[in-house]
């Protein structure tokens, strides 16, 4: 459904991207932020289904800076080589590329984030930093970033069984954003993941049925 592009950077180098155009006029833009894994087939899928539902939806290659084509697998060395890589990157060249990706949609009107893992922190960061209005899915990274001022609304969604995400963290989130909705779900760590084991269709269902509504009032509803 999707397509292969390449989007200029703030820097000189050009990063690739796939997205995936609505038929008809588009609800507005999506920014697909990937989790440690890189832009591989379950991101794509939901680059896919964001298009499905009526959105012009694209996932920066982030780790196009590093190696090209990252694609990791689920297991100990994929993850390992995932934590080394958004290590290296850093959000804060993260977060430029989501600049030049909102860039390269703007012609779908008014654009979001949503984000997963290390993505749901990108995600908080556009929110905060950029104004884009973000949906934020078990960003382990967030705790740093709470005290900043929001420029845009964001939602979040946590799983109950998450090891890498206590409810005392989940509770900072409430405490410091009490004008965010703040979700959990009776589910693990990448509970939205489907084809892996921690997918839980329950929660992934319900989580986004809740995202769709978020942007309906904070894009297409604005």
């Amino acid at each position: 459904m999707g397509q292969q592009i390449n989007i200029p950077t703030s820097g000189t180098q050009c990063i690739g991207a796939y997205m995936a155009q609505a038929s008809g006029k588009p609800k507005g833009g999506l920014l697909v932020i990937q989790e440690i894994y890189g832009v591989n087939a379950h991101m794509r899928s939901v680059v896919d289904r964001f298009a499905r539902l009526g959105y012009t939806a694209i996932a920066p290659a982030f780790f196009d800076h590093l190696e090209t084509g990252v694609e990791l697998d689920y297991d100990r060395a994929g993850t390992h080589k995932g934590k080394q890589l958004v290590t290296e990157l850093g959000l804060e060249r993260a977060l430029e590329d989501v600049a030049s990706a909102a860039e390269a949609i703007a012609s779908a009107g008014r654009i979001g984030t949503v984000g997963y893992c290390w993505g749901g922190t990108v995600a908080l960061l556009a929110a905060l930093r950029l104004g884009l209005p973000s949906v934020s899915y078990y960003g382990a990274r967030n705790l740093p970033f709470l005290h900043e001022v929001p420029k845009a609304p964001v939602l979040f969604h946590f799983g109950e069984k998450d090891q890498h995400i206590t409810p005392e963290m989940v509770q900072k989130h409430r405490d410091a954003l009490p004008q965010m909705d703040v979700y959990t779900y009776p589910a693990d760590h990448a509970f939205n993941r489907d084809g892996s084991s921690p997918y839980h269709e329950a929660s992934a269902k319900l989580a986004l049925q809740r995202t769709l509504a978020f942007f309906e009032q904070h894009l297409d509803g604005a």
